[in-house]
């Protein structure tokens, strides 16, 4: 390990999780997500999570027909962008084999160096469970990055 978290070899930072490695809470891990009222998307979570659904992969359609029905119900810490979701039924579900979305989501600064990525859980690979942002530099984003030219920029 170096002193920015990355393995011996690797020529990028691992991301630091505010989860500590586990799973968000939607997912029966021990995170200690602070409910909120539900809440619709704000701006910036529904422009990551809309950029994000615009990738082609298995599922993407049914989880963007989702977006109009989800609300945040948690925060994963008081000053943390990081936040459970839950999709008000009716809606289509997805079948994707996996938990977290297969889709590439590295986050950079202005400069092109990567400071993290954006995870996107679901609930058993059916609907949207929760957007993280996993970052690797000193200081916890306050903001989800912003999306220019179809790209995750922070900060923004």
């Amino acid at each position: 390990m170096n002193d920015h978290g990355a393995a011996a070899g690797s020529s990028r930072p691992r991301p630091v999780r505010e989860s500590a490695g586990l799973f968000p809470s939607t997912h029966n891990g021990p995170v200690a997500a602070l409910p909120i009222d539900p809440r619709p998307l704000n701006a910036d979570e529904r422009a990551v999570l809309e950029n994000i659904l615009s990738a082609d992969f298995v599922g993407a359609s049914e989880l963007r027909s989702q977006l109009d029905r989800t609300e945040v119900i948690a925060i994963w810490g008081a000053d943390s962008v990081s936040v459970d979701l839950q999709v008000r039924e009716p809606c289509q579900h997805a079948a994707l084999p996996e938990v977290i979305l297969p889709v590439d989501t590295q986050v950079h600064d202005p400069s092109g160096a990567y400071v993290g990525e954006i995870l996107v859980w679901t609930e058993r690979g059916a609907t949207l469970a929760a957007l993280e942002f996993a970052w690797v530099t000193d200081e916890m984003p306050t903001t989800l990055p912003s999306v220019e030219d179809g790209q995750l920029i922070w900060p923004a």
